[in-house]
């Protein structure tokens, strides 16, 4: 790639550059640290939530409505981000309905002690929002690297090429010779900057797709789940309609 040997062109460098390609290649580093935990963390969250899904689905085309089981099987499946919304609606429930049928006798608790759909509903959106916000995490990241790098290189490109044209000045020669060796080394500031910039855009964008179908799933999850509570709640417990 480069004609010259890399640690002599480094050492031609002065320190504004050096200190550009240090910032850019700190903000490489993060950024691939960033890229390669996210695809394990949301290929994951995205394959655990498919099985998940799939076993709901299985569930209540059988005709079961049973939240107990949904618990444990979100249990095992801790990636998941529906099943993460279904524990913390039955979280809520289990301290209505008492964790077995015979709580319900027991503590007395009736449909009267329960909120009404409205307030389930807002809950659901909240835990579906939290689980979002949790698979987003460190992706404005990528964002910010992906529009500032360029600019920073261009920095060091733009005080290079001053430097450069500062050494004609001094020389008092202007041929290809004299401006080639200071034009290209303050060129390759730019060359980082878009190094550390692609790859953050390629990533942000692969898993923002990558989130807005979990989130969707997870929307549509949650809908299904609303309307099959009063069958997956024990006893004479169910959710109040808004009057």
């Amino acid at each position: 790639m480069f004609a010259r040997d890399p640690l002599q062109l480094l050492n031609s460098l002065g320190l504004t550059s050096l200190i550009v390609l240090a910032i850019l290649l700190g903000f490489s580093i993060i950024s691939w640290g960033i890229i390669l935990s996210k695809w394990r963390l949301l290929h994951l969250a995205k394959n655990e939530d498919r099985r998940f899904l799939d076993a709901y689905h299985e569930k209540v085309a059988s005709g079961e409505h049973d939240l107990r089981g949904l618990q444990r099987l979100a249990r095992t499946l801790p990636h998941s981000p529906s099943g993460a919304v279904l524990l913390g609606i039955a979280g809520r429930v289990s301290r209505l309905v008492g964790d077995d049928d015979s709580d319900v006798a027991r503590t007395g608790r009736t449909a009267g002690h329960w909120p009404d759909r409205d307030y389930v509903e807002n809950v659901i959106r909240c835990l579906v929002h939290n689980q979002i916000i949790r698979q987003e995490a460190y992706l404005p990241f990528l964002a910010t690297t992906g529009n500032l790098a360029p600019f920073i290189g261009l920095l060091g490109t733009v005080v290079g090429i001053i430097n450069a044209f500062q050494q004609i000045g001094l020389q008092g020669t202007a041929n290809i010779a004299a401006v080639a060796p200071g034009v290209s080394e303050a060129l390759i500031a730019t060359a980082a900057g878009l190094f550390a910039a692609i790859p953050a855009v390629i990533g942000y964008n692969y898993y923002l797709a990558i989130i807005r179908r979990i989130a969707f799933n997870m929307d549509a999850f949650g809908v299904e789940l609303l309307n099959g509570l009063d069958e997956m709640i024990p006893g004479d417990t169910r959710l109040k309609r808004p009057r």
